[in-house]
């Protein structure tokens, strides 16, 4: 079976660095919202206590500022170096929101209804494009805000008090929301589709065979065969070694996402 190459390493470096700190943050936050339920008691105590936590809570938050920056010099380098600005912004290789994905979203719809065929996507689906713009306005705002409460002696020098007061409402409701996504929707679209099940382990192993490319994203596979690039990409098959311990680390953190998940709903609707 042939492959091409999804995936640069970096993306996967990175995107495991974001797993673990996204955990992290959860597992050592959440238990501060919901301080009332039983399992936020046997969480804190898990990590060795609410000082711990908050020593975890501050290296993942390091970590998540780590990456986000590491993102951003790649895509300027990628940008301005690799390719010299030669880069369609609406084309098929760039994550920016175009008529397509509107088009997309429309005849997914209607695919759903049974009203019309499925949408044939190019490399990136408009829900892989949303992913990607919700982790940035997520840093922005759960990164400012919580920077705010990390160091309120100094921003409270030139800032009024309210401002933490909001920062606060802020990063509580926003990590809420951007658990209950990663958890739900961004696991099902990822792992839970039944094309997927139970686990995609692309985003891990950077490889994807022809044939997925060809079901998936056949106007990508189109567009490459037609520019004679489908060779450019080509790859080895990723090993079994490779696969197994992917699948595994993916299982975890699903599992651990899940678990978070179902603590956060306790905390919700019975705390």
């Amino acid at each position: 079976m042939r492959f091409v190459r999804r995936l640069h390493p970096v993306h996967r470096i990175l995107h495991v660095f974001m797993a673990i700190s996204f955990l992290g943050l959860v597992a050592s936050g959440m238990p501060l919202k919901y301080s009332n339920a039983p399992w936020a008691e046997w969480l804190m105590a898990l990590m060795g206590g609410y000082k711990n936590a908050g020593i975890v809570h501050r290296i993942c938050a390091v970590i998540t500022f780590g990456y986000f920056m590491a993102h951003i010099l790649y895509v300027i380098y990628t940008v301005a170096i690799v390719r010299r600005f030669k880069f369609n912004v609406f084309g098929p290789e760039s994550m920016v929101p175009g008529i397509k994905d509107g088009k997309d979203i429309y005849n997914n719809i209607k695919w759903f209804l049974g009203e019309g065929p499925a949408p044939q996507f190019d490399r990136w689906t408009y829900w892989e494009k949303f992913d990607y713009w919700a982790v940035f306005w997520g840093v922005g705002m759960i990164g400012m805000s919580g920077l705010l409460l990390w160091f309120p002696q100094f921003f409270g020098s030139f800032l009024p008090g309210w401002v933490f007061n909001v920062a606060t409402i802020i990063h509580s409701d926003e990590a809420l929301l951007a658990s209950g996504f990663i958890f739900t929707i961004h696991f099902f679209n990822t792992h839970l589709r039944p094309e997927k099940f139970p686990m995609d382990t692309v985003i891990f192993t950077g490889k994807l065979s022809v044939r997925e490319l060809q079901h998936e994203r056949p106007e990508e596979y189109q567009r490459l065969v037609g520019e004679g690039a489908l060779g450019r990409y080509a790859t080895k098959a990723p090993s079994v070694a490779f696969i197994l311990i992917s699948s595994l680390f993916g299982f975890l953190v699903v599992a651990a996402g899940f678990s978070l998940l179902a603590f956060i709903v306790m905390g919700q609707f019975f705390y």
